[in-house]
């Protein structure tokens, strides 16, 4: 053990991780989830100076020899001490287990001494949790000991502002690549936040909502207003999902029809049996959601920006028992390779994909829904978004029988109106399909203008492989622009509910010509504004 003493001098620059860990931790698992981390922050294990960890685990073979195999001592603290440390994710579990709400948040602070930065937040395996802290000078008019938390971008820091800091410290910005354990009471991302919100209640022209404008369109209205004659009868749902059935190429059997994808993600997270569900983000935050509001604890796999938000399959977890992802996703607008996805597909593993707006994809290329040989594949679809039928909510999952009838027993009865089911029998048709794959051209074309428009900005970054109906952009102070444009008649969504995105992201849904360039115009004018 490192005594208090001789760790000060040591640890004056000092890099900490901070480990929480279960009895009978290996090494190797300490090990790995540190390493992930590290990678995370842009560091190495040379660059850490200890281990900290709580007194009553400093003992643990896998904590003392991950420890040696790194060249570093461990700094053990007694609960008391660690209770003393704020920290951005509390547990009110580990709470009432150790005395302080996150071991290895508090532990890496502490250890790394006064004025100390998480330069990484928690991030948690089965059985160890861990988190990288960095020392920093502190001001000349802070004190230490307390806490403070700065902006989103500047990361998590021991000190408390009693005066505004006269000093500038350079905080690392954390990289997001590794599963995040989140409890939803201390999440700092709204999940239950929709792009509606934006433009509910207001004459705003709509950027924020991904449904296609001038939907339903008028034949479309035509067959649901005649259905109207028929609610006096319970809802049959067999023609429409023989229709679905048809249109994929798949048996009757592999489908079910539901009030929307939303509905399909509170299926799926109260009817199956989940131990480890993880959710790829940045993502459509309804799956996190469902599936804590069922009980479950979810862990994240966040993409990255510097890797154009593209999956790499080797960052979800092996015993992920549940994996959810988006293709294309909202809200980066990343169409990932069917290949890629299906490689996620393991014995014992439910893979969910949303294909919620892959019919605003040109020849759907990558999706996955009439695939059969894809073991554990669960494909979600929307009619909301290329039809315009957000009011009427019907939506469909495409799974094995198996999997379909076990979230037909958990589904209410007549969970789709007639209205519903006549839409989408009439959106399965021929015509149907051709209109929709053109309007997906159509979309293309009108997405290059935008972000044609958007390239002539120095101070926004769209990411540029959008496939899907919407573009993601990144801008200093985005939140601050999105009022701007909210004063000149324009709603954006934003995006800093999304896990792994902050104030500075915005998502924009795509709009004919003549709608872009004058949000082109007032985003030039929001811009300026605010200099």
């Amino acid at each position: 053990m490192l005594s208090d003493g001789g760790a000060r001098a040591h640890l004056g620059s000092a890099v900490v991780a901070g480990v929480g860990a279960r009895s009978g931790v290996t090494a190797e698992e300490v090990l790995g989830l540190i390493g992930a981390v590290l990678r995370e922050a842009g560091l190495s294990g040379g660059d850490v100076v200890a281990l900290a960890t709580l007194d009553a685990r400093a003992a643990e073979p896998g904590i003392v020899a991950a420890a040696a195999r790194l060249g570093v001592p461990v700094r053990a603290f007694v609960s008391e001490e660690l209770a003393e440390v704020a920290v951005p994710h509390p547990s009110a579990a580990a709470r009432a287990a150790t005395g302080t709400g996150s071991v290895a948040e508090a532990a890496a602070l502490r250890g790394a001494g006064p004025g100390s930065v998480l330069v990484v937040p928690k991030r948690k395996t089965r059985r160890v949790t861990c988190a990288i802290a960095r020392s920093v000078p502190l001001c000349t008019n802070e004190v230490a000991h307390t806490t403070r938390l700065l902006p989103s971008t500047h990361g998590y820091i021991a000190g408390k502002l009693t005066s505004p800091p006269t000093c500038t410290i350079p905080i690392p910005t954390p990289h997001t690549t590794a599963a995040m354990d989140t409890p939803t009471s201390a999440d700092a991302h709204d999940l239950r936040h929709h792009g509606d919100a934006e433009v509910r209640d207001e004459k705003l022209i709509d950027l924020a909502v991904n449904v296609r404008t001038n939907t339903p369109p008028e034949w479309l209205r035509a067959r649901i207003a005649d259905s109207l004659t028929g609610l006096a009868a319970y809802p049959d749902g067999r023609v429409a999902r023989a229709a679905v059935a048809e249109r994929h190429d798949l048996p009757a059997r592999r489908v079910l029809l539901t009030a929307g994808a939303a509905e399909a993600f509170v299926l799926l997270a109260r009817a199956l049996p989940v131990r480890r569900p993880v959710v790829v983000h940045p993502q459509f935050t309804e799956p996190e959601a469902a599936l804590r509001d069922a009980g479950h604890e979810v862990e994240r796999v966040l993409l990255r920006e510097e890797d154009g938000f593209r999956l790499d399959p080797s960052a979800v977890p092996e015993d992920a028992d549940l994996v959810v992802i988006g293709n294309p996703t909202n809200p980066t607008s990343v169409l990932h390779p069917a290949a890629a996805i299906a490689s996620l597909a393991r014995p014992g593993r439910t893979l969910v994909v949303d294909e919620a707006f892959m019919d605003a994809v040109p020849g759907e290329r990558e999706s996955l829904a009439s695939r059969t040989d894809v073991p554990g594949l669960v494909v979600l679809r929307s009619l909301t978004k290329t039809w315009g039928l957000a009011g009427l909510r019907i939506g469909y999952v495409l799974a094995e029988p198996e999997t379909i009838e076990a979230l037909e027993r958990v589904q209410p009865l007549w969970p789709v109106s007639t209205p519903a089911l006549v839409a989408a029998e009439a959106c399965m048709s021929r015509a149907a399909l051709a209109e929709a794959e053109d309007a997906a051209h159509r979309i293309g074309v009108e997405r290059a203008h935008l972000l044609a428009g958007l390239a002539e900005f120095d101070e926004v970054r769209a990411v540029a492989a959008a496939e899907g109906p919407f573009v993601l952009v990144r801008i200093e102070g985005a939140d601050a622009v999105r009022d701007r444009l909210r004063a000149l008649g324009f709603a954006a969504r934003r995006g800093d509910t999304f896990p792994g995105l902050d104030r500075n992201w915005l998502r924009l849904a795509v709009r004919d010509r003549v709608t872009t360039n004058r949000f082109l115009q007032a985003l030039d004018q929001a811009l300026l504004l605010l200099g």
